[in-house]
C-alpha cells in the first residue's frame, strides 16, 4: 500500500467533488506499493504583504521509487470542450483546465527549484477526469496520452507506474523533495474539513505557525503564542501533537470547549491524551476511584478542586503539554497542567485575547518566550475589513487569505420580534443556497447561548429542518444532534471551528461594550467564504447609526 500524506483521510466524510477525490485515493493507496508517496489535496499559497496573492490547488501530488513527480489534477463531473479548450464550469465563473494546470505545475516547479537549490526533480502532470468522457482530446489543449477519462479510468494506474517506473537511478533529491511537500507545505488537516463541513480538505496556512512557531528553541521549551483568529492556532496544535507521536514522545492536548475537543479527538493519531480542562480532571478523579456525580450542584467547581491538589503519577505524566484557547483558562489551571508535564517536558500555550468570551483574567506565565502573530488566513479579506471598520480593532486585524473578497451580507429584524428574526434567518440560508452553498456547508450561530435563544424552540426554519446538539453524547463520546440539514449552535460553543458559509443571527445589543466587540469578532471570523450578520435593530443602530443595516451589504 503507498504511504498517503497526511494520514487520518479514511475518517473523513465528504460530499461533490471532494468525495469523488476520496475514491481516488482510495484507489492510489491500494493499487500503488509502499514505494509510492501519495500527497493529497496540496494547496500551495503565496502571500506578499501590499503586492498580490497566488492561490492554486494540486489534486494529488506522487513521488515515484525514482523521485520523480506527478501531478494528478481530478476533474469530475461534467466538462466543456470549448475552442480555446477544455473547460471546467463553476457558479461563477469558467476555467480553463489546461491552464490551471500549467499554472500549478510552473509554481510548484519554482517553488521546488529554489528549496532543491537549483536542481528541482522531474515534475510530470496528468488530468483525471472520471467522469466525462472527451470526444475531442486533441483539442483539449493537453496531451491526449496524458488524459485518463471516463473510458480509460481502468488505465489510471498503469499509466502512474509508467511514468514513475519502479525501477532506475534514484535522484537523490527524493528526499528533499518528500521533505518539502510533507513539511514544508504543512499538510496539516483543518478541523472544519474533518466534519465535513468546508469544501476544501485541505488549507495551507502561508507562513503559517504550523511551519515557523515549530522552528523556535528555548530551554526550557516554555512558548506561548498569542495569535488572532484564523492564524492557525488550532493547526500548530495538531502539529505539535503529531510531531511528538512521531518522536516517541507522550502528548497531552487541552482546551476548553467540548465540540473542539472532539473534533481533535477524531484527527489525531492514537497514543496521546486529548480532553477539555474538566474531561482531563474527570479522567484523573475516576482513576483514583472519586468518580463526580454530575446531578449534584458544583460537580464542575469539585473537579477543579480535585486537580488542584492532584499529585500525578505515570500514569498522568507527559512530555508534551499543548493548551488550546488559553484566554480561557483561569488562572490556577496552568500550575495544575504544568504539574502533569514531566521535568524535561515541552509546554504550549495558545491564546487570542480577542476570543476571551467568558471574562477571565490573562494567565500569568513568567518566564516564559511569547510569540505574537495577527494574520488571519481564515477569514475572507471582506470579513476582516469589515470587523476593522466596524470594531475599530486595535491593533487592526491582517487579512492572508487567498480569498480576496467573499461576500458579506447584512440584514435587520424588529427588537424582540421572534417571527421578525425567524423570517430574516431562513431568508439568509435561501440566497446562501442560492449562491451555491450545500447546506452541510452553512452553520447558523446565535449571538445568544442556545439555552436563551430565540430560536432554541425550533427544529426547523422555513423549509430547512435545524441540526441542533443534544447535550448527549454516544458511547464513543461523539455529540449527539438533532436530524437536520443546517447546523444551528451558539458562537460561545463553536468557537475554534468553522464553515464555508456562517450565518451569524440574533445579535442584539445596546452597547457595543468589548464583550460585544469580542463575541461580533469571534461569530464573523468563523467564516471563510460568506459572512451573513442579521442584527436587532437596536444593534444596527449602534453599530451603523441606522436601523436598517441592509443598504450597508458589500
Amino acid at each position: 500500500m503507498a504511504k498517503v500524506f497526511p494520514d487520518g483521510w479514511r475518517e473523513m466524510r465528504a460530499t461533490g467533488a471532494a468525495e469523488r477525490e476520496l475514491q481516488t485515493l482510495t484507489l492510489l493507496a491500494e493499487g500503488l506499493d509502499d514505494r509510492y508517496a501519495v500527497f493529497h489535496g496540496v494547496h500551495w499559497t503565496r502571500v506578499v504583504p501590499r503586492q498580490f496573492t497566488l492561490y492554486g490547488e494540486i489534486d494529488f501530488a506522487i513521488v515515484g521509487p525514482t523521485g520523480t513527480v506527478l501531478l494528478i489534477e481530478q476533474k469530475s463531473g461534467f466538462l466543456s470542450e470549448t475552442p480555446n479548450g477544455l473547460c471546467k464550469r463553476y457558479p461563477s465563473s469558467e476555467k480553463n483546465v489546461a491552464v490551471q494546470m500549467a499554472r500549478n505545475t510552473d509554481a510548484l516547479y519554482a517553488r521546488l527549484h529554489r528549496f532543491c537549490g537549483g536542481e528541482p526533480p522531474r515534475i510530470e502532470a496528468l488530468l483525471y477526469c472520471p467522469d466525462y468522457t472527451v470526444r475531442e482530446p486533441g483539442s483539449a489543449g493537453i496531451d491526449p496520452a496524458r488524459i485518463v477519462d471516463a473510458r480509460r479510468r481502468d488505465e489510471l494506474l498503469p499509466l502512474i507506474r509508467q511514468l514513475l517506473p519502479a525501477s532506475g537511478e534514484v535522484q537523490p533529491l527524493r528526499p528533499k523533495v518528500l521533505r518539502f511537500l510533507g513539511d514544508i507545505l504543512e499538510l496539516v488537516p483543518e478541523v472544519n474539513a474533518i466534519v465535513g463541513e468546508a469544501e476544501s480538505l485541505y488549507t495551507r496556512l502561508s507562513g503559517g505557525l504550523a511551519h515557523w512557531a515549530r522552528q523556535i528553541d528555548c530551554t526550557p521549551f516554555r512558548l506561548r503564542v498569542v495569535a488572532s483568529a484564523g492564524t492557525g492556532k488550532t493547526q500548530l496544535a495538531m502539529a505539535v501533537f503529531r510531531e511528538a507521536l512521531a518522536a516517541g514522545r507522550r502528548p497531552l492536548y487541552v482546551c476548553y470547549n467540548r465540540p473542539l475537543a472532539d473534533h481533535i479527538a477524531v484527527i489525531v493519531p492514537g497514543g496521546g491524551e486529548v480532553a477539555t480542562y474538566h474531561q482531563l480532571a474527570d479522567r484523573v478523579s475516576r482513576t483514583l476511584g472519586q468518580p463526580v456525580d454530575f446531578s449534584r450542584p458544583g460537580a464542575f467547581a469539585r473537579l477543579e478542586g480535585m486537580l488542584d491538589h492532584f499529585t500525578p503519577d505515570a500514569t498522568w505524566q507527559f512530555d508534551e503539554l499543548i493548551v488550546d484557547e488559553g484566554q480561557d483558562f483561569a488562572p490556577a489551571w496552568a500550575a495544575n497542567l504544568l504539574r502533569l508535564l514531566r521535568p524535561e517536558g515541552r509546554a504550549w500555550w495558545l491564546e487570542d485575547p480577542m476570543q476571551n468570551l467568558y471574562g477571565r483574567p490573562p494567565v500569568d506565565l513568567p518566564g516564559w518566550v511569547t510569540l505574537r502573530a495577527r494574520t488571519n488566513y481564515r477569514s475572507p479579506h471582506r470579513v476582516v475589513d469589515l470587523l476593522n471598520r466596524l470594531l475599530a480593532l486595535d491593533p487592526p486585524a491582517e487579512a492572508g487569505s487567498p480569498i480576496d473578497g467573499g461576500e458579506v451580507d447584512i440584514s435587520t429584524y424588529a427588537d424582540g420580534d421572534t417571527a421578525d428574526l425567524v423570517a430574516k434567518s431562513t431568508a439568509a440560508i435561501t440566497r446562501a443556497i442560492g449562491a451555491g452553498f450545500r447546506r452541510p456547508h452553512i452553520a447558523l450561530l446565535t449571538y445568544r447561548g442556545r439555552e436563551h435563544s430565540q430560536l432554541t424552540p425550533y427544529e426547523k426554519l422555513g423549509p430547512y429542518p435545524l441540526r441542533a446538539p443534544t447535550g448527549r453524547y454516544d458511547l464513543f463520546g461523539s455529540q449527539e444532534t438533532t436530524d437536520g440539514d443546517v447546523l444551528i449552535d451558539s458562537v460561545h460553543r463553536f468557537k475554534g471551528r468553522a464553515a464555508p458559509c456562517v450565518i451569524f443571527t440574533e445579535i442584539d445589543f445596546a452597547t457595543l461594550d468589548e464583550k460585544a466587540v469580542r463575541r461580533l469578532f469571534v461569530g464573523a471570523t468563523r467564516a471563510t467564504m460568506r459572512l451573513s450578520l442579521i442584527l436587532s435593530a437596536s444593534a444596527a443602530r449602534t453599530l451603523f447609526g441606522s436601523s436598517d443595516a441592509t443598504h450597508h451589504v458589500d
